[in-house]
This record gives C-alpha cells, structure tokens and sequence, in this order.
C-alpha cells in the first residue's frame, strides 16, 4: 500500500473513532450548514431550479420537499436538487488545499436523510464534520489538470463517508469511500465556457453517487480496495503519492466561507474595486482605465470576457471588478442583466494581467479616475486564515440569502437553531415550513 492509500485510511480510522467534534470544529459545521443551507434556499427561487426539480421527481418521486418548495422528491432526489441550489448563486464554501468545495453536496445530501429519519442535529454535525475530512483530503489527492472542473470528481467521496456514517455508522465509512472512488467522473469545465448551467447539477452528481456508495456499503457488497490510487494513475496518469492532509487535523478549521457570489478567485480584486470606491477621489463615470494584476491561477479558471449570462459572469474576472465597482457589491443581484450596458463598458475596460511566478492568492487594482491614480492591494479576504468569518457575518449572510424563501421570522429561527441550538434535537426541526 503506498503512503497516500495509508494516510487516507489513517484518516478513515480517525474520524471514525471520533464520537464527539472539539467544540472550535463543532462551531465552524454549524456556521457551515447554515452557509450552505442559506445558499440552497435561495438557489431554490431561480426558475431553472425549480424546472430541475420537477424532472427530477418524475426519476426520484417522493413525499418531501424543501422550505418553501412545492417539488415532492425522495432523498436522493431531494439531494440533487439541494446540491444543485446551494451552488447556482455560486455563493458556497470552499477549501484553497483540495481547491473545491468538500462542504457543497454533503450538506443537502444529510439534511435530505435528516428528513426522512429521526436523527439529531449532533450526529448531522458529526457527518458533516467526516464526510468534510474525507472529501477534502480526496480532493488534495485529485488534483483535476486543466480544462476539468472539480465539482463533478471526487466530492462523492465525502458525501459516502457522511451518509454511511449517519445511516449505518462509522464502520462503513471506508466501504462506501471504496465505491464512490470506483467511480470518479471526469467532469468538464466545457459547461462554463460555452455559459450552460448544466455544471450546476454537477454537485448533484455527486451527492447521488455518494449516497448510493453509502448504500452499497450498508448491503455489504465486497469493495476492491485502492480505487482512489488506481483512479489517479488511470485518469490522473499519477504515480507518486499525493501529499494529503495529515489524520488527525481538522481541515474544516481552514475552509472558507464566501463574502461574494462569485468563484474565489474573484475576491481578491473585488475586495480591491469595495476598498477603492471609498476613497474620495473615487468616480465611476471618471474611470478611464481599470487594471487588474493577479495569480495566474485565476487567470486560468476565470478569465471569461464579455459574459453573456450569469454563469460565465460568475466566472469572471474582469465582470466581477465592473459589479463591484458600479453596484459596490457583488451579491446574487449582480447577476440579474449582465448586458447593463454599463457593467458592459467597465468589463471591457478592465485589463487583466497575471503576475508571473505568483503562487499566494491576492490581487493589485488600479483605476485612472481623472488622469490621477488610485491603487489598492489585497492579499486576505474575509474567510481566508488571517480573516475568518465571525459568527455574526455568517448569520447576517444566512438572512440575506434565505429570508425571500423563509421570511424574516422563521429564518431567525432556523439560523439560531443552527447556530446554538441544543444538538441533541432533531435535524429536521431546520426543515419545518
């Protein structure tokens, strides 16, 4: 067995033997299902959810349904469409070490079992806390190469941890990652270049791939071993041992939570265009020239010109920049008409220069306002180490989020049963119209 195949079931051993989260881990999975069921709620308000959701349920017919959804779905259904929701306003969590989101699809995939059975908000949490373990040290090992997206790989592998862990218990927690790692797709980032909303059900792939491992594991079925090493040679073509987090560290400690609706690499700059539009030299329609120097990084994943929709805005850099210069924020509103023509002229204007050998995220903006120079560097954002989102940052985004679907008092409720709430209830008490 190599180094990499041992240490993530030296990370299997440990988590499973974990009956109780330190209270520092306890608290960052309550803000993280809150962040993350915020976000699936207001995913759940555009029309192209709700379309999903009802083909869905002609494959996946069922008795439950979302807060304030109609749609009747099973679990694995009622999964899909969640983990789809949570990430179309491109407004959930992420981890910089497995660069994707390991929290994403395992949140709607618990809370969907959550509904369906009498369990409680502590054991919700504990799942949530394995299966974010062991997806983000898959994706440290997965490293997806250009021209793939990571979304549709290797997050099944924590959605089976976390939902072999709550419906049969720890012992089928490597099982259930054997099976999911039987079948790590290949997703494309095809979907974001061409502006196709179909990237968006790639979470829900994977939260249905993730529960149905965890089911093959409760039938007991004989797993292969390995399959996350053999993946990485076949497809990956890599044969050294991955570097992955080590047992017994808490990667969600590290996860961030988003400030924007936008991919990460967006914040740095839009961080810069938020700080420089307090400065009073600062005039939108003085603006002659807008520069914008980053990693290369983000560059390559979010270097889309001219956004047509709101998919390939997301994505965007230099759209970015214009949103949070002219609207002095960059929420899911940004994203509403694309072709202001305002917003058209100032993505145009921006240039975007990548700073060659810079590794460390951050990002330099400069504005020609008037002919004078106004300048702003950025190397932390609000989630990252060095800034972590209070408790009260992450509660007053839940209401933004939530409160078109839950109204103001019902989602006071909710995000303080998620918050401090006595986690020997049940889960589903979050679920309650």
């Amino acid at each position: 067995m190599t180094a990499q195949g041992a240490t993530l079931q030296e990370t299997v051993a440990w988590v499973a033997g974990c009956s109780a989260l330190p209270a520092d881990v306890e608290a960052k999975a309550r803000l993280l299902l809150l962040d993350t069921f915020g976000c699936l709620l207001a995913g759940l308000q555009h029309p192209d959810v709700r379309k999903f959701g009802q083909a869905l349920s002609i494959a996946f017919p069922g008795e439950t349904s979302w807060p304030s959804s109609d749609i009747k779905l099973g679990p694995a259904g009622l999964a899909a469409l969640g983990a789809a929701a949570a990430c179309w306003d491109e407004a959930c969590e992420g981890n910089a070490s497995s660069h994707g989101r390991p929290g994403l699809p395992v949140v709607p995939a618990l809370l969907a079992l959550a509904a369906m059975r009498e369990v409680s908000l502590g054991e919700v949490l504990l799942a949530l806390a394995t299966g974010y373990e062991i997806g983000n040290r898959a994706g440290e090992a997965w490293r997806i190469p250009a021209g793939w997206h990571v979304d549709g790989g290797w997050h099944s592998l924590g959605v089976a941890a976390a939902a072999a862990r709550l419906i049969s218990g720890p012992h089928n927690i490597q099982p259930a990652i054997e099976a999911a790692a039987c079948q790590i797709p290949a997703s494309l980032y095809l979907p974001i270049t061409a502006g196709s909303v179909l990237r968006n059900t790639y979470p829900a792939h994977a939260a249905l791939l993730g529960m149905m491992s965890a089911a093959a594991a409760e039938a007991g079925f004989e797993m292969p071993g390995g399959a996350l090493e053999e993946g990485r040679k076949r497809v990956l073509q890599a044969t050294a041992p991955a570097p992955i987090s080590p047992a017994g560290h808490w990667t969600i400690l590290d996860g961030y939570l988003k400030p924007f609706a936008a991919v990460r690499h967006t914040h740095y700059g839009v961080e810069a265009a938020l700080r420089l539009r307090r400065d009073p030299a600062f005039a939108l329609d003085r603006i002659r020239a807008i520069t914008l120097r980053i990693y290369p990084e983000a560059v390559q994943y979010c270097g889309i010109r001219a956004p047509r929709n709101a998919i390939q805005a997301q994505f965007s850099l230099s759209y970015a920049i214009a949103a949070a210069l002219k609207l002095g924020d960059l929420g899911p509103e940004a994203y509403r008409d694309v072709s202001d023509a305002t917003l058209t002229k100032l993505e145009h204007s921006v240039i975007v220069e990548a700073e060659p050998g810079r590794v460390r995220r951050g990002a330099t903006l400069t504005l020609d306002v008037g002919g004078h120079a106004l300048s702003q560097t950025v190397d932390d954002v609000a989630g990252d180490a060095s800034r972590p989102v209070t408790k009260a940052e992450a509660v007053a985004k839940f209401h933004r989020y939530a409160e078109p679907a839950l109204g103001r008092k019902r989602a006071e409720a909710v995000a303080s049963f998620l918050v401090e709430g006595d986690s020997a209830k049940p889960a589903r008490q979050c679920l309650a119209s």
